[in-house]
């Protein structure tokens, strides 16, 4: 807000006319005159009236957090925090400008940039967490995958379980004359491209696409579908789908209903992989750039506030209500509590379910971004070869490190967060293995890790 700036410039002179009086009063009046000036904010709010998006997802929390706790309102914003249908109507009501900005699947942004679905300059600065998903499966078809799953001494599942275990499922399926069908949420999803690469890690094929068909199930064995995540308990229930890749709650909602059964996380898919983000338009951003910077101050914060064990009973709470996820307390606290349950009553220690603020979660790093670029290659969503620059200039369009920097660096100012929580980067995280399957990814590299892969496109460096 304007006024914030202003009243900030009257403070300074008053404080400095107090101190000069001297006195025990005045010096009273000075220590009063600071504490309201450290809140005050400097940047001048282009629009504080804003309207975000999000889907009922546990990995929203940052945006009701921000709003909740008044970190929005600290920075002179007005932010109203709309749930939508699904991840499609996100992205076009964040493109026609009926929402300033959403929570999104961090390969919308990354899509909509490099020629896959709809096509818009869409601009990312924060990113939400880290893991938070899993594939579960329904008892059925757990039943039959179980015998096939090492078991420790205490007789319960050696976890990660792979999709070997699944194969002979799938067999049976298809022997049968059945298809075997699984749900994700979106054609760019992270979950789409997390159950892609667990299947084809134990060489099952989960379908390519083409220019010509989009549907993502050429010479699939096992047949991937949308479905928006508070519909995929009922539509596993009902038999549709014999399993799906979802965001929390809706995994443990499977255990609570004793409907499935999770069989593994993201986090033992891809360690620490990046889930959702904050999206803006370029064009919003451009208009608004202290506005953006100042989203994304709120954003970190409520990042860093929810990594705090203490405060997550808290957020549960918060979550559990009907304007944000509202789903029940237990299912939420579940995952975001420092557990996960995968069978009934087998609950295990997984503090890192959930990261919000740890491991720089809210960095926008480009090498996450040129992963999902080369998942989109692999599959077929970018039908054609790109060089290894095209990775590298198509991703520094769409994240924006240099904004989520403004913004630490103002929190670092103020006291909000330690200069140490701003990570000394050229935007790329090293080379990991740290995936299901042990595959070495170099975004550096990005042609070499496509060609790394048994099932999916190749390309000549």
């Amino acid at each position: 807000m304007k006024s914030l700036f202003k009243k900030s410039t009257y403070i300074l002179p008053v404080a400095m006319l107090l101190f000069a009086c001297g006195g025990k009063e005045t010096k009273k009046a000075t220590t009063v005159v600071a504490a309201k000036t450290s809140k005050t904010k400097t940047l001048a709010i282009e629009k504080p009236q804003l309207t975000f998006g999000f889907i009922k997802l546990t990995d929203m929390a940052p945006l009701a957090i921000a709003k909740e706790k008044g970190f929005f309102e600290d920075e002179g914003l007005f932010v109203s925090v709309e749930a939508q249908s699904n991840w499609k109507n996100i992205l076009d009501r964040v493109i026609d400008g009926q929402l300033d900005g959403s929570h999104m699947l961090a390969g919308q942004p990354i899509a909509a940039g490099a020629g896959f679905g709809r096509q818009a300059k869409l601009v990312t600065a924060f990113s939400m967490d880290l893991n938070g998903n899993a594939i579960t499966v329904s008892n059925d078809v757990w039943s039959k995958m179980k015998p096939h799953v090492a078991k420790d001494k205490d007789g319960k599942p050696v976890h990660p379980i792979k999709a070997e275990a699944l194969k002979p499922v799938i067999t049976e399926y298809r022997n049968s004359g059945k298809p075997f069908k699984m749900g994700m949420v979106f054609p760019v999803s992270t979950h789409n491209y997390e159950i892609r690469y667990w299947l084809a890690a134990a060489g099952i094929n989960p379908g390519m696409y083409t220019k010509e068909n989009v549907q993502g199930q050429i010479d699939a064995e096992v047949l991937l579908s949308v479905t928006p995540p508070p519909q995929m308990p009922a539509t596993l229930e009902a038999g549709t789908i014999h399993g799906y890749c979802v965001g929390e709650p809706w995994n443990q909602q499977a255990v609570f209903k004793g409907i499935g059964v999770p069989v593994v996380t993201n986090y033992d898919i891809w360690k620490n992989n990046p889930e959702k983000v904050f999206v803006m338009t370029e064009k919003f951003v451009n208009e608004n750039p202290n506005t953006a910077i100042a989203v994304t101050k709120a954003l970190i914060r409520a990042g860093k506030w929810l990594d705090k064990p203490e405060n997550r009973k808290e957020a549960v709470q918060i979550l559990s209500m009907s304007q944000y996820v509202g789903a029940p307390v237990e299912v939420l606290a579940n995952s975001m509590t420092g557990t996960f349950e995968f069978e009934k009553g087998d609950k295990r220690e997984m503090e890192d379910f959930n990261v919000f603020y740890k491991y720089n979660a809210t960095y926008p790093f480009y090498s996450d971004g040129i992963w999902f670029l080369t998942q989109m290659r692999r599959w077929g969503q970018i039908p054609d070869a790109k060089t290894a620059d095209w990775y590298a200039s198509t991703i520094k369009d769409i994240y924006r490190p240099d904004i989520w920097k403004k913004a630490a660096a103002l929190l670092v100012a103020e006291g909000n967060i330690p200069a140490a929580d701003i990570p000394t980067t050229d935007g790329y995280k090293p080379a990991t293995a740290d995936f299901i399957d042990g595959t070495m990814y170099d975004a550096k590299d990005p042609i070499g890790y496509i060609n790394s892969f048994k099932i999916g496109n190749k390309d000549k460096k």
